[in-house]
Protein backbone atom coordinates (compact mmCIF):
# COMPACT_ATOMS: atom_id res chain seq x y z
CA UNK A 1 0.00 0.00 0.00
CA UNK A 2 2.97 2.62 0.78
CA UNK A 3 4.47 1.66 -3.22
CA UNK A 4 1.18 2.85 -4.32
CA UNK A 5 0.78 6.12 -2.15
CA UNK A 6 4.86 6.89 -3.13
CA UNK A 7 3.88 6.07 -6.66
CA UNK A 8 0.96 8.16 -6.37
CA UNK A 9 2.36 11.11 -4.58
CA UNK A 10 5.37 11.13 -7.10
CA UNK A 11 2.83 11.59 -10.14
CA UNK A 12 0.95 14.32 -8.39
CA UNK A 13 4.54 15.91 -7.47
CA UNK A 14 5.67 15.99 -11.07
CA UNK A 15 2.29 17.16 -12.37
CA UNK A 16 2.57 19.73 -9.42
CA UNK A 17 5.73 21.22 -10.90
CA UNK A 18 5.23 21.26 -14.12
CA UNK A 19 2.73 23.80 -13.41
CA UNK A 20 5.46 26.06 -11.69
CA UNK A 21 7.69 26.15 -14.21
CA UNK A 22 7.68 28.49 -17.16
CA UNK A 23 9.74 26.62 -20.07
CA UNK A 24 7.82 24.16 -22.15
CA UNK A 25 10.57 21.62 -22.48
CA UNK A 26 10.46 21.32 -19.03
CA UNK A 27 6.88 21.10 -19.19
CA UNK A 28 8.04 18.33 -21.72
CA UNK A 29 9.69 16.45 -19.25
CA UNK A 30 7.76 16.51 -16.36
CA UNK A 31 4.71 14.90 -18.54
CA UNK A 32 6.75 12.20 -19.78
CA UNK A 33 8.15 11.09 -16.52
CA UNK A 34 4.59 11.90 -15.04
CA UNK A 35 3.43 9.03 -17.82
CA UNK A 36 6.16 6.84 -16.97
CA UNK A 37 5.52 7.19 -13.37
CA UNK A 38 1.90 5.61 -13.65
CA UNK A 39 3.12 2.07 -15.19
CA UNK A 40 4.98 1.18 -12.04
CA UNK A 41 2.28 2.93 -10.03
CA UNK A 42 -0.05 0.54 -11.87
CA UNK A 43 1.68 -2.70 -11.31
CA UNK A 44 1.70 -2.44 -7.79
CA UNK A 45 -1.77 -1.33 -7.54
CA UNK A 46 -3.85 -3.87 -9.63
CA UNK A 47 -2.67 -7.10 -7.26
CA UNK A 48 -4.75 -4.69 -4.40
CA UNK A 49 -7.25 -3.80 -6.14
CA UNK A 50 -8.09 -7.49 -7.65
CA UNK A 51 -7.87 -8.42 -3.88
CA UNK A 52 -10.13 -5.40 -2.21
CA UNK A 53 -13.20 -7.49 -1.68
CA UNK A 54 -11.83 -11.00 -0.82
CA UNK A 55 -11.84 -10.41 3.12
CA UNK A 56 -9.67 -12.26 5.29
CA UNK A 57 -10.88 -14.98 7.13
CA UNK A 58 -11.63 -14.76 11.12
CA UNK A 59 -9.48 -15.34 13.91
CA UNK A 60 -11.85 -17.66 15.10
CA UNK A 61 -11.08 -19.88 11.62
CA UNK A 62 -7.48 -18.82 12.13
CA UNK A 63 -7.40 -20.75 15.67
CA UNK A 64 -8.89 -23.78 14.31
CA UNK A 65 -6.52 -24.59 11.35
CA UNK A 66 -3.56 -23.49 13.26
CA UNK A 67 -3.97 -26.32 15.80
CA UNK A 68 -3.27 -28.59 12.64
CA UNK A 69 0.22 -26.74 12.31
CA UNK A 70 1.84 -29.83 13.78
CA UNK A 71 0.35 -31.80 10.93
CA UNK A 72 1.91 -30.12 8.11
CA UNK A 73 2.68 -26.68 7.22
CA UNK A 74 0.02 -24.17 6.46
CA UNK A 75 -0.32 -20.90 4.78
CA UNK A 76 -3.18 -18.57 5.30
CA UNK A 77 -5.18 -15.92 3.23
CA UNK A 78 -4.02 -16.43 -0.53
CA UNK A 79 -5.35 -14.98 -3.51
CA UNK A 80 -4.08 -17.18 -6.27
CA UNK A 81 -4.59 -16.47 -9.88
CA UNK A 82 -4.90 -18.15 -13.34
CA UNK A 83 -5.86 -16.79 -16.37
CA UNK A 84 -9.42 -17.65 -15.94
CA UNK A 85 -9.65 -17.14 -12.26
CA UNK A 86 -8.82 -15.42 -8.56
CA UNK A 87 -9.33 -17.22 -6.01
CA UNK A 88 -9.20 -17.02 -2.74
CA UNK A 89 -7.54 -19.28 -0.46
CA UNK A 90 -8.30 -18.96 3.19
CA UNK A 91 -5.83 -21.86 4.73
CA UNK A 92 -3.62 -24.41 2.31
CA UNK A 93 -2.09 -27.31 3.74
CA UNK A 94 0.71 -28.77 2.22
CA UNK A 95 1.21 -32.25 3.19
CA UNK A 96 3.04 -35.27 1.55
CA UNK A 97 -0.08 -36.98 0.38
CA UNK A 98 -1.20 -33.45 -1.38
CA UNK A 99 -2.38 -30.05 -1.40
CA UNK A 100 -5.63 -29.32 0.35
CA UNK A 101 -6.42 -25.78 -0.49
CA UNK A 102 -9.64 -24.13 1.26
CA UNK A 103 -11.62 -21.40 -1.61
CA UNK A 104 -14.89 -19.94 -0.17
CA UNK A 105 -15.30 -18.81 -3.83
CA UNK A 106 -18.27 -20.22 -5.14
CA UNK A 107 -17.41 -18.76 -8.74
CA UNK A 108 -14.62 -20.80 -8.82
CA UNK A 109 -15.14 -23.95 -10.98
CA UNK A 110 -13.07 -26.36 -8.31
CA UNK A 111 -12.18 -29.36 -11.37
CA UNK A 112 -11.04 -26.37 -13.32
CA UNK A 113 -8.83 -24.57 -10.39
CA UNK A 114 -7.08 -28.59 -9.66
CA UNK A 115 -6.33 -29.02 -13.61
CA UNK A 116 -4.69 -25.84 -13.18
CA UNK A 117 -2.70 -26.36 -10.02
CA UNK A 118 -1.60 -30.20 -11.28
CA UNK A 119 -0.42 -28.51 -14.14
CA UNK A 120 1.77 -25.95 -12.49
CA UNK A 121 2.54 -28.53 -10.09
CA UNK A 122 3.59 -31.19 -13.07
CA UNK A 123 5.72 -28.01 -14.77
CA UNK A 124 7.84 -27.92 -11.56
CA UNK A 125 8.61 -31.83 -10.66
CA UNK A 126 6.47 -32.14 -8.24
CA UNK A 127 3.77 -34.68 -7.78
CA UNK A 128 -0.01 -33.23 -9.45
CA UNK A 129 -1.88 -33.90 -5.67
CA UNK A 130 -3.61 -31.10 -5.68
CA UNK A 131 -7.36 -30.71 -4.04
CA UNK A 132 -9.50 -28.02 -4.10
CA UNK A 133 -12.10 -27.99 -1.02
CA UNK A 134 -14.90 -25.19 -0.78
CA UNK A 135 -17.05 -26.45 2.20
CA UNK A 136 -15.24 -25.80 5.66
CA UNK A 137 -16.02 -29.28 7.10
CA UNK A 138 -14.83 -30.97 4.42
CA UNK A 139 -11.76 -29.46 4.97
CA UNK A 140 -11.72 -29.67 8.10
CA UNK A 141 -12.53 -33.53 7.65
CA UNK A 142 -9.39 -33.75 5.17
CA UNK A 143 -7.36 -31.98 7.75
CA UNK A 144 -8.10 -34.90 10.65
CA UNK A 145 -7.54 -37.22 8.87
CA UNK A 146 -3.94 -36.44 7.33
CA UNK A 147 -1.12 -38.52 9.47
CA UNK A 148 1.98 -36.08 10.56
CA UNK A 149 3.88 -34.80 8.38
CA UNK A 150 7.56 -36.58 10.31
CA UNK A 151 5.90 -40.34 9.58
CA UNK A 152 6.93 -39.22 6.08
CA UNK A 153 10.27 -39.32 4.48
CA UNK A 154 11.23 -35.76 3.75
CA UNK A 155 12.20 -35.01 0.40
CA UNK A 156 11.98 -31.04 0.23
CA UNK A 157 9.49 -31.89 -2.00
CA UNK A 158 7.01 -29.73 0.58
CA UNK A 159 9.07 -26.78 1.27
CA UNK A 160 9.18 -26.43 -2.11
CA UNK A 161 5.36 -27.05 -2.45
CA UNK A 162 5.25 -23.73 0.19
CA UNK A 163 7.59 -21.63 -2.04
CA UNK A 164 5.68 -22.21 -5.25
CA UNK A 165 2.63 -21.47 -3.81
CA UNK A 166 4.06 -17.97 -2.21
CA UNK A 167 4.91 -17.40 -5.78
CA UNK A 168 1.75 -17.87 -7.24
CA UNK A 169 0.12 -15.52 -4.34
CA UNK A 170 -0.74 -11.88 -4.75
Amino acid sequence: MGEVLFGLAMILIQLGVRQLTASQATKNILTVMAILSVLPTANVASPLLAAWKYKTPSESFFRRVSAYGEKCPLLYDLILTSKEAVMPVDAAAVHPTGVYLYCTSRKVDKKKAEKFFNEIFSAHRLDPHVHMIQEEKAFFQRLDSLKPIGEYEDDGSVDYTLELLKQLSM
